[in-house]
């Protein structure tokens, strides 16, 4: 919101003493400079909003004290008054001659710009009988470019009012709502975190001319607020405490970036670079997130992070932070499958799923000889489906599945992972409630790595409905089995009367300490079945498992 500057900065009152807030950075306790209940503002502000008094700024003040009895209430039902009732002039702002700035222009126009909205702030508190000054300073606002530096005139207008033997700061602009990019219409969506803001966060995006008036010891220099991250309100708002690195321009390190984010609960995050989430890593952490960008190509690319609080019901995530990453090699390695869904590895968010103490708490795993496991203790009924993608696989929807076994033991899981070949796979875990009969929900997924070109793994054996989830694969594990030998089968499998092997003859396995053992000979076929008989008084048998016979 631009204006032009008044030359002479206000200089503090000296009548008072001004206590200023403990050094910078922000101690983490509030987001407001003084304690505000807001539920116990919640009629006034319901006073305030009805107030319909245009004639005279004094008549207007005189309607909204009448609720008010504090300095505190006094100040409130002005900014609610003015946040709700005023709208920022985009057509004026283009057009400055135009334009009166005047507190009862703007209160009969019910429009104005920064510099209307503050000295209105102004003139009705000075009526209310509190300390209140309009100040001007540079604003990371509409037109802000990351790492831009400020010359010249001061842009933009706010208050600080008296309470409480101290200043206090606010932005009833900023606080009434929002212009377009395009600065042709303003939406009124109004915004509590520019009331009394605690002046550690307030500096973020407002400089003040007169350096006293951040209210900080010590105070920020220009050069700090041109270098200093652009925090948004939502950032603060959604609990997020702190994001490293602290300044807007990122340079890769060997084609890679970092960023994390600190918070008070459990968030949710997602990020866009050039506007996709391909080409990162991004894992949640209980107290936040940390990424890990990969550009593929060199060159300056804007970072986005996005943030929403898990309890949200709704699935709109806010911007919280922006970045420019500045990338001068690419790591060609580090380019991941397009399957890839972040955030990626487990978290507080998939223990809340049901899957607890993973076995590999890292989002990556890396397998030297193709074969890896992953085990979890799984919340009560809970059912899992599992399947391997990759970028260079033609693999079929059930073959994605059967390079994968599933062994339960008690409520632990495990998952078997044998990969076709090398490179990297993306490991996607579904669940679903085992009472549900819907769909199974996309929980999370793993990076798989593989560079040994050696590897080469068959599926597991195909298993029908009969398998039942609790039975065990010890040999063969592959489901591919050599012709014309002998096999040893060893399953462990219970509630069941007999156990066939169907090849060109068939084999009874015979039981042992809870294990169904024998050999079967693969000559003479192509495929070969196991085959259960639920009960020794029937003649019917199932058909649990397949193994198919490599080709002479």
């Amino acid at each position: 919101f631009k204006r032009t500057a008044r030359k002479n900065p206000p200089s503090l009152p000296e009548t008072m003493t001004t206590r200023f807030f403990p050094a910078y950075p922000w101690d983490k306790s509030s987001l407001k400079s003084m304690p505000v209940d807001l539920q116990q503002f919640e009629k006034l502000d319901a006073y305030a909003l009805k107030v319909n008094v245009k004639n005279s700024v004094e008549e207007l003040v005189k309607a909204l004290l009448k609720q008010a009895r504090t300095d505190l209430e006094k100040v409130r039902a002005i900014w609610m008054w003015i946040c709700h009732h005023i709208e920022y002039d985009v057509v004026g702002y283009h057009n400055k001659s135009q334009l009166s700035s005047k507190p009862i222009d703007v209160l009969q126009t019910g429009k104005s710009i920064c510099e209307g909205y503050a000295g209105l702030f102004e003139q009705m508190c000075s009526i209310a009988g509190i300390q209140c000054m309009k100040l001007s300073g540079y604003s990371k606002g509409y037109g802000y470019k990351m790492g831009q530096t400020f010359t010249g005139d001061s842009d933009h207008a706010w208050n600080a009012v008296y309470l409480d033997g101290r200043w206090h700061l606010l932005d009833s602009t900023w606080g009434s709502g929002a212009v377009d990019d395009s600065f042709t219409k303003f939406t009124f969506r109004y915004n509590e975190f520019y009331f009394l803001t605690h002046p550690a966060l307030f500096i973020n995006n407002h400089f003040p001319d007169n350096s006293n008036w951040q209210l900080l010891k010590p105070t920020l220099t220009l050069k700090d607020f041109e270098n200093n991250m652009l925090h948004n309100s939502n950032f603060y708002m959604l609990g997020l405490l702190t994001a490293h690195p602290e300044t807007a321009v990122i340079q890769t390190v060997n084609g890679k970036a970092s960023v994390s984010v600190d918070c008070r609960s459990a968030t949710l995050f997602t990020f866009k670079l050039k506007g996709t989430d391909e080409h990162g890593l991004m894992t949640l952490k209980k107290h936040g997130m940390k990424l890990d960008i990969y550009p593929q190509k060199t060159g300056s690319h804007k970072l986005q992070i996005f943030a929403k609080p898990s309890k949200a019901s709704e699935d709109v995530y806010s911007c919280v932070l922006e970045y420019v990453v500045e990338c001068k090699s690419v790591d060609k390695a580090m380019r991941f499958p397009k399957d890839l869904h972040q955030p990626v590895g487990p978290s507080w968010f998939t223990e809340r799923q049901g899957f607890l103490r993973p076995s590999h708490p890292d989002p990556i795993i890396h397998t030297n000889d193709g074969r890896c496991s992953v085990t979890f203790t799984l919340g009560k009924d809970i059912s899992v489906l599992a399947s391997l993608h990759s970028d260079n696989s033609s693999l079929t929807e059930d073959m994605r599945r059967r390079h994968i076994m599933q062994i339960h033991r008690g409520n632990q899981i495990e998952l078997k992972i044998h990969l076709p070949h090398a490179g990297s796979f993306v490991l996607k875990i579904y669940a679903k409630k085992k009472s549900d009969p819907g769909n199974y929900d996309y929980i999370f997924n793993y990076l798989i790595t593989c560079l040994n070109t050696e590897v080469k793994w068959p599926a597991f054996p195909q298993s029908y409905s009969k398998w039942v989830e609790d039975y065990e694969i010890l040999e063969p594990l592959s489901g591919l089995l050599p012709a014309n030998r002998n096999v040893q089968f060893k399953l462990k499998m219970h509630g069941i009367a007999k156990v066939l092997v169907q090849a060109e003859n068939t084999y009874p396995l015979t039981q042992s300490r809870g294990y169904w053992e024998g050999t079967c000979n693969t000559s003479g076929c192509r495929e070969v079945f196991v085959m259960v008989h639920e009960n020794a008084n029937h003649s019917f048998y199932s058909h649990v498992l397949k193994y198919e016979i490599e080709s002479q």
